[in-house]
């Protein structure tokens, strides 16, 4: 039998997931609240209530729904609102729209929500979550591959989604969600997204593996990039710009690198100067450019490489896939 509850204890606290059970409609509004708290973009809101408890794998739809509480003191765990800090939330669909369900290794499992409440990011739920999430997908509902999206200029999500699960990158979507505001994103900024696909029976990266495999020999940087100080929202700052594309770059592995936190970026260039509001759109649109051109190319994505891990930027690594030959056809007579 499946867990649908799990407890683990991380930097001294103590945190449960916990699958939805609840057949009352109004348990759902906390998910709609929290999300609201972390994004701070009311437009993108989730479905009604009744229509999230019926689209539950409880009753009568394909929906997962992952609640993540803190420990409430001596008292253990209380699972109301006020210990929600997080939730994961996807839901199962088909590969190929023309095999639809008639199929079993048709099926996926699409994470469409993980979002963790800021004071606890850096505890390593997302991975957790996503981990707990990945069991119940694979040994309950019986499907082997989860797709998502995510931001390609998030180094936290390129970490995780990427160097930590192995997951592939399938496409580059434009503007994906159209105009997103919030807390994470900007309405003047396009939503782009990688699709990804993340294969069940792929066994993580070992914890504390660095992956220097993929930095010797070091690929070589497509952009050229300068520090700057500007004057933010909060103060004055330093943030990488791009200076330009570096033509001498080749080979069959390369380097694009992205913002040491783009999150930052963007809450922090939200100014009135266009010099400054203009710097995290010219990542999008330069990384765009060239994302799009490499996998047109034949490039894949291979992995992501932390600053902590290369000593300078972080970037991601992507090598150039070979074609696979065509058998020849033999042009002796039978």
């Amino acid at each position: 039998m499946v867990k649908l509850k799990k407890t683990f204890r991380v930097s001294g606290l103590k945190f449960l997931f916990r699958v939805e059970a609840s057949e009352d409609p109004s348990d759902y509004a906390k998910y709609e609240r929290l999300r609201n708290d972390i994004w701070g973009f009311p437009e993108d809101n989730l479905p009604g209530t009744r229509n999230l408890m019926c689209e539950n794998v409880f009753f009568d739809g394909s929906s997962l729904f992952i609640a993540i509480y803190k420990e409430a003191g001596p008292a253990g765990f209380v699972e109301d609102e006020e210990h929600l800090i997080g939730f994961a939330y996807g839901f199962a669909g088909v590969k190929d729209k023309t095999v639809a369900f008639r199929r079993p290794d048709n099926l996926q499992f699409y994470a469409q929500y993980t979002a963790v409440r800021d004071k606890y990011r850096g505890c390593g739920l997302g991975v957790r979550v996503k981990e707990f999430q990945r069991g119940l997908v694979r040994d309950w509902f019986g499907i082997g591959t989860i797709t998502c999206t995510f931001d390609p200029l998030t180094g936290v999500n390129a970490s995780r989604n990427i160097h930590h699960f192995g997951m592939d990158v399938t496409a580059y979507q434009v503007a994906t969600y159209g105009e997103f505001g919030g807390y994470l994103n900007r309405i003047d900024v396009p939503s782009d997204r990688f699709l990804m696909s993340w294969d069940l029976s792929k066994p993580p990266r070992k914890p504390g593996r660095v992956g220097r495999e993929s930095i010797i020999p070091a690929p070589q940087s497509l952009i050229r990039l300068r520090n700057v100080t500007v004057a933010g929202r909060s103060g004055p700052l330093t943030l990488e710009k791009i200076d330009g594309f570096n033509s001498k770059a080749g080979g069959d592995r390369l380097a694009v690198p992205i913002p040491a936190d783009y999150y930052r970026m963007l809450r922090e260039t939200d100014v009135e100067e266009p010099d400054v509001r203009r710097i995290p759109l010219d990542w999008r649109l330069t990384t765009r450019v060239l994302f799009q051109r490499l996998f047109q190319n034949g490039y894949r994505v291979a992995d992501f490489i932390r600053p902590e891990e290369s000593g300078g930027n972080a970037f991601y690594v992507l090598n150039k896939v070979a074609k696979k030959r065509s058998p020849r056809r033999s042009s002796r007579p039978s």
